[in-house]
């Protein structure tokens, strides 16, 4: 009896491990989790970086939003830009890549530029092993391994603030000393400095 026990917890658990994919660790790229879910334990962040205009990016798309702004730039102000792949990219967080925004009824949580678009998405560090109730110990390593980063770079900021934008010109320079002293998490220190 206990050899069948046994031998049925074996072959349930090989049959889910394989149903759950390849971990990251293997070569799967990491999954996005939304912001909701770094805002457990770094509740001071997110809340400074909720007052922010990259939170509210998403909405800037929709009809009737930021018009004067819209006509500026030669836009349309009566449509709807929340479907308009060129804009998804730099309003959301992760659209094209596996598991990021593909539209607001699938994946409401990562409308907006959330803490994924700069420190990385977060399914890797959420999962077993670094950021769980049993490793409370978890260390700027743990970040690290997961693959998420706490130093945003120029390079980073890029990948948005460019040139591409309609609602600057050609001429358009990011200047990322100026505009990180501002800072997305201005209102408060940041809890784990890098």
């Amino acid at each position: 009896m206990r050899v069948a026990v046994m031998f049925s917890i074996t072959l349930v658990a090989g049959l889910l491990v394989p149903a759950l994919g390849p971990s990251p660790a293997q070569g799967a790229e990491a999954s996005y989790v939304g912001t909701k879910k770094c805002k457990m334990c770094h509740l001071k962040e997110w809340q400074s970086w909720s007052e922010t205009e990259m939170a509210k990016a998403f909405e800037l798309l929709k009809p009737g939003v930021a018009a004067e702004a819209k006509t500026k730039a030669r836009q349309d102000p009566a449509k709807d830009y929340t479907k308009d792949g060129t804009c998804l990219a730099c309003h959301t967080t992760g659209y094209g890549k596996p598991g990021g925004f593909v539209d607001f009824d699938t994946s409401p949580e990562l409308v907006g530029v959330g803490c994924e678009m700069c420190h990385g998405p977060g399914g890797t560090y959420t999962q077993s092993g670094y950021m769980t109730l049993q490793n409370k110990e978890y260390k700027k390593a743990d970040v690290v391994a997961a693959g998420l980063t706490g130093t945003i770079s120029k390079e980073h900021c890029s990948v948005c603030h460019n040139d591409k934008s309609p609602f600057v010109g050609p001429s358009y320079v990011f200047d990322f000393e100026a505009r990180k002293s501002e800072g997305t998490h201005e209102k408060f220190p940041l809890k784990y400095q890098h």
